[in-house]
């Protein structure tokens, strides 16, 4: 697990983690299994969702639960590790081992259903922000760590992350894993998904993702 978990709990104008058991072993998990560069952008995710929530005035406790939005952005890329590379869509092979995970932790079944729904949509625009505010937040915070509706973050906030948990070449670390299942296993690219354009994008010139070049051009780089 990396140290700087700890830093942020006091870097400056940064959310807090929630402080409870199975937040904590959910960060340890997606620490142990995934590459680093996925590992921080799902960790940069909970944080810039909770700045998104403080920012729209979402509140904690009543309109949301922090522990199952935490839980969400950082499990959100698990499907793209080894245990979680199994024979559907990246996001929904990753939502089933989070909720198995979540299960074995001891969370309610509503619980478990709500960050299961907010991770198998996170990559499916005008569907996540119907559902629920978890589900929109989580999508939220996801396209912040590309770069999407950062306006309001100031700088010394959006530093403070950065240090904590660099980039590492995010958005082509991401492409990579998604069309490298894409490629051993064909049934997790269904046409038209996002796996599917990915793999599409990658094996035609010039070889680069949308993705790829917008996250570049965007205000955190990739």
């Amino acid at each position: 697990m990396s140290d700087a978990i700890n830093d942020s709990r006091t870097m400056s104008g940064v959310p807090s983690f929630p402080d409870t058991s199975v937040p904590r072993h959910a960060l340890a998990l997606v620490h142990a299994t995934e590459s680093a560069a996925t590992a921080n952008h799902s960790v940069r995710s909970a944080l810039f969702a909770r700045l998104c929530a403080d920012h729209r005035g979402a509140r904690p406790g009543q309109d949301y639960d922090p522990d199952l939005l935490f839980l969400a952005c950082v499990l959100h890329d698990i499907g793209l590790t080894e245990k979680g590379d199994r024979h559907q869509r990246f996001e929904v092979d990753g939502a089933d081992l989070a909720a198995e995970f979540l299960t074995a932790q001891g969370l309610s079944t509503g619980d478990v259903d709500a960050v299961w729904e907010a991770i198998a949509l996170h990559t499916s625009p005008g569907i996540a922000e119907r559902r629920s505010t978890l589900s929109a937040l989580v999508r939220t915070g996801i396209g912040m760590d590309f770069g999407v509706g950062v306006d309001f973050v100031d700088e010394a906030t959006g530093a403070a992350i950065h240090a904590a948990y660099p980039r590492f070449s995010m958005a082509t670390t991401l492409v990579d894993e998604i069309t490298a299942q894409a490629r051993r296993r064909p049934e997790k690219a269904p046409r038209y998904s996002i796996a599917s354009e990915l793999l599409r994008e990658r094996s035609t010139p010039p070889y680069s993702t949308f993705v790829e070049t917008a996250t570049s051009t965007s205000r955190w780089g990739n």
